[in-house]
């Protein structure tokens, strides 16, 4: 199914943001990613709205959660692991979970989902035996929380694409899975230009791609 608006501008204008973004984090410029990084979450956001992000529950939902990303880019700007990230992860957790709301207007059987939730608690245990060792104790309950929320996200995107919902969805959804793990890495494991390096590259483009199901309709 086509996009009802032009790719190019979305897509152009996010890469832009996250070229600056990478360049502020380079140059140690904190001013440029205050303007690099919004201009790249506002451009999902708008990327959503203009490709139909108001033409459908599922699309609402979708919609919703883009909103709530972006809000918790703005808030992981600052350095460091203080009220103001958690706060940004706060955001991100309702994003995810206006996605899993949205992934559940499709249809999906049991049994898909009792395997997919299986393997994804599987896969949190062990993203929480490498990451917990190093997280303050007034971080743990959230970042258990969070890392439960994703994986639920994950685990519905699995079902629904066994039971015949579009690829893309679980395209994205893996993906943001996994630039989250970037951003735990630098914030709390192994602090350093890498993590961003290919972590904000997955994300956005993962945010993307999950703005563009809004033209899907259960």
């Amino acid at each position: 199914m086509p996009l009802p608006a032009p790719l190019w501008p979305y897509v152009g204008a996010c890469a832009i943001g996250l070229a600056m973004t990478l360049l502020a984090d380079a140059r140690g410029q904190r001013a440029l990613e205050w303007v690099g990084k919004p201009l790249a979450a506002l451009a999902f956001v708008a990327a959503g709205f203009a490709w139909g992000g108001l033409d459908s529950p599922y699309a609402q939902w979708i919609l919703a959660g883009l909103v709530f990303g972006a809000l918790g880019d703005v808030l992981l700007i600052p350095p460091g692991t203080g009220k103001v990230f958690l706060g940004g992860m706060v955001a991100f957790a309702l994003g995810h979970l206006f996605y899993v709301v949205a992934f559940a207007q499709w249809p999906m059987t049991a049994t898909a989902l009792a395997g997919a939730t299986l393997g994804m608690l599987l896969f949190a245990l062990l993203i929480g035996r490498w990451l917990m060792p190093h997280v303050p104790r007034d971080f743990v309950g959230p970042v258990l929380g969070y890392i439960g929320i994703i994986s639920l996200m994950v685990a519905v995107g699995i079902a629904i694409t066994l039971a015949g919902a579009p690829w893309p969805l679980l395209v994205g959804a893996i993906g943001f899975a996994l630039s989250d793990l970037a951003v735990a890495r630098h914030r709390f494991v192994a602090p350093g230009r890498g993590n961003r390096l290919w972590g904000l590259p997955l994300y956005f483009a993962s945010q993307l791609v999950i703005a563009s199901t809004v033209i899907y309709a259960p």
